[in-house]
Order: structure tokens, then C-alpha cells, then sequence
């Protein structure tokens, strides 16, 4: 199937978006720890250009710590003030904001070199649908200021609230980006819930799960399921559904059920804490997406070369011809060849040939 989903209430929050940015300070981004980089929204980087930024790894609990310790490094190299948090529990909230006093630390000695003291800092919230950012701004504020709840779009607007004297967040809807150019972007996020599943495949993404962690996470699915483990997916899912007695009539397996009990235990942790993702994935995805691009440049431009080529080719031809015909027609009048004459000459002669084969009644000397 396509992974997409772009419904029409996102576009306008991102204008809605594109029009507060001006009042920002900072801007506080939310991605699901267990899909670092395909929650991360790249319409957020074009919005954002320019603000001190900080990247918030939250439901770090439910993903592999080996692997959120290099997504961690991964985005502080590129430049983002990063930190680890589990919203739901509190975990790491606290420290966010020591995170922005120093995300901001330029901006507010700007301010006091003005004379403008204790404004508070401004913070817009960001990320993608069911990434918790409302959670965590309940948990951020100590109280509840966000509704909340386990799937996509339950904040329809922008609110402002005041944690404290010193920072003011804006909280935004969630909002995905119009189309997924990697299809396994749109699938890691489908997998999270941050699309509806009523048009989503329950089967397809239970027999890519099966077959990721058996590939990534050998061992987990016999733990979970008590199954024997395989490289085909369709095999382990058919095994699940079996295991838990997911049946339609006349003993068939039930798959859609079986996936569906997968995909609740995943999302809850309940298979282990598990990452989708990898930096050194993303960046093999960035070296072959790199190579295939200068191999279509390169291509282009030997295209192109090769149309100059020969469009020079025939504009030199074109000119010889124009050449050779201005050269015939300075001789015949320059006086370099008398081509009269020499017409007459050929008359005469052939004339001379016609009397000699066969007398004729014809004079040419009249």
C-alpha cells in the first residue's frame, strides 16, 4: 500500500504556523524516540530557519537505549540542543528547561544588553501527530493545559500557555508534510499511530514488523509469542495468528486480527523496546539517494553534451554549405569562371557529336 496521509485541517495549520513563527524564541520539536529520524517533520527545518531549535526524543522508554544514545549524537553534531524524555511518566521533563535557557542563552544576553529584562522566552511546541506533545506539555506545565489522547488530531488549534514568569509555549496540531518521497518514512509512521489506521493495512504492516525484527531483533517475537522464528514475515505472522487462536470459520487464520494484536503490542511496548531505525541506516539511505543523484546529473549532462555535439556538428555543415555556395557564386561573378561560355562550349560540342552520328535537319550554326 501508499503511505499518505495530508488532510486538509494540516495545511492550514502550517500557515496558521508560518504566521506565529515571527513571535518565536525557540522552536521545541517532539519525535518518537523509536523513529527519530521519519517523525522528524522536514517542513519544520524550512518554518524554523534560523531559531534556536530542540529536538525533544520522547517515549525514549519504549525505545532501544543503544540506539536512542546514537540518535542523540546524531542530531547534537547537526547542531540541535537535544534531550531525552518520557512525557508520560515525567522522565527528563524537568531538564527541558535548563534545555532552553541555554538554546536561548544568545538570545537573552541580546536582551540585556538592551535593557530589556525577564521577558519571557517564547516557545512554539512542534511535531508530528500522536508524537505526545500534549502530554508533555501537561507534564511540563504540572497541570493539565493540552488535551490529550492515544491518536492522531486531538489538538485542532494553537493555545498559548504560561508554564511560568519565564517561558510561554504555543502548543500547534500535529501536522505531517504533504508526501512521503521514501515510503518507509510513511510505514515507520503508521506504525506509531500517527496515521489513521481506518486507511491503513493491518496486515501489511504486521508481516513488515515481523520481518524487520527478526532481521534487527532476533529472539523477541519467540519470547513474546513463543514461536519459531523465520526470515519470512507472512510466516511469522501466520505462526502468531495460530499461537493466538486468531480464527475465521472452518479453522482459516484470521491475519487482520493477528496483525492487529501485533501492532497494539508494539505500540505498548509489549514486544520490547524496540527502534526502527538507525543513524548509520539513514545515513547508507543518504550516501545511495547522493550517488543515484550525481549518477542522473552526470547522465543529464553527457545527454546534454552529446545534443551540443551534434547540433554543433550540423551548424557547422549548414555553414560549410552556406560557404561552398558563397564561393560558387563570387566565382560566377568575379570573373574567375565564365560559366556562360562554358555553357556555350557544351552546346557546341555536343552539336559537333550530333553531325558526325547522324546528320540531322537541325543547323546549329544558324
Amino acid at each position: 500500500m501508499v503511505y499518505q496521509w495530508y488532510p486538509g485541517h494540516m495545511s492550514k495549520a502550517k500557515r496558521q504556523m508560518q504566521e506565529d513563527i515571527k513571535l518565536i524564541d525557540v522552536v521545541i520539536e517532539l519525535v518518537d524516540a523509536r523513529i527519530p529520524y521519519s517523525s522528524k517533520n522536514p517542513d519544520i527545518d524550512k518554518l524554523a530557519k534560523n531559531k534556536s531549535r530542540i529536538l525533544l526524543l520522547n517515549k525514549a522508554d519504549m525505545a532501544d537505549p543503544d540506539a536512542t544514545a546514537e540518535w542523540k549524537a546524531y542530531y547534537e553534531k547537526k547542531g540541535y540542543f537535544v534531550a531525552l524524555v518520557n512525557s508520560k511518566a515525567g522522565k527528563g521533563v524537568r531538564n527541558v528547561h535548563d534545555v532552553i535557557q541555554e538554546a536561548c542563552k544568545e538570545k537573552i544576553e541580546r536582551d540585556k544588553k538592551k535593557g530589556i529584562m525577564n521577558r519571557p522566552i517564547r516557545a512554539m511546541i512542534v511535531g508530528i501527530p500522536n508524537v505526545g506533545k500534549s502530554t508533555f506539555i501537561n507534564s511540563f506545565a504540572g497541570k493539565a493545559c493540552a488535551k490529550t489522547g492515544n491518536k492522531p488530531g486531538v489538538t485542532k488549534g494553537k493555545q498559548w500557555i504560561k508554564l511560568n514568569k519565564n517561558v510561554e509555549l504555543l502548543d500547534t496540531p500535529g501536522i505531517l508534510w504533504p508526501k512521503f518521497e521514501d515510503q518507509q518514512v510513511g510505514m515507520h509512521i503508521a506504525f506509531i499511530g500517527s496515521i489513521n489506521d481506518n486507511i491503513l493495512q493491518p496486515t501489511e504492516m504486521a508481516y513488515e514488523l515481523c520481518k524487520f525484527l527478526q532481521k534487527n531483533y532476533s529472539g523477541m517475537l519467540h519470547a513474546k509469542y513463543d514461536i519459531e522464528e523465520s526470515e519470512d514475515g507472512l510466516t511469522a505472522l501466520e505462526r502468531i495468528a495460530k499461537k493466538r487462536a486468531c480464527l475465521l470459520k472452518g479453522g482459516v487464520l484470521d491475519l487482520e486480527k493477528a496483525s492487529i494484536f501485533i501492532m497494539d503490542d508494539f505500540r505498548n511496548t509489549r514486544i520490547g523496546r524496540i527502534t526502527l531505525e538507525r543513524p548509520s541506516m539513514i545515513e547508507q539511505k543518504e550516501r545511495e539517494k547522493k550517488e543515484k543523484e550525481v549518477a542522473i546529473a552526470k547522465e543529464n549532462a553527457e545527454a546534454r553534451a552529446k545534443g551540443l555535439a551534434e547540433k554543433a556538428a550540423r551548424q557547422a555543415a549548414k555553414e560549410e554549405a552556406l560557404k561552398a555556395e558563397k564561393e560558387a557564386l563570387r566565382l560566377k561573378y568575379s570573373g574567375g569562371i565564365d560559366y556562360e561560355a562554358l555553357e556555350r562550349e557544351a552546346y557546341e560540342a555536343y552539336a559537333e557529336y550530333q553531325k558526325e552520328e547522324k546528320p540531322s535537319s537541325y543547323d546549329f550554326d544558324e
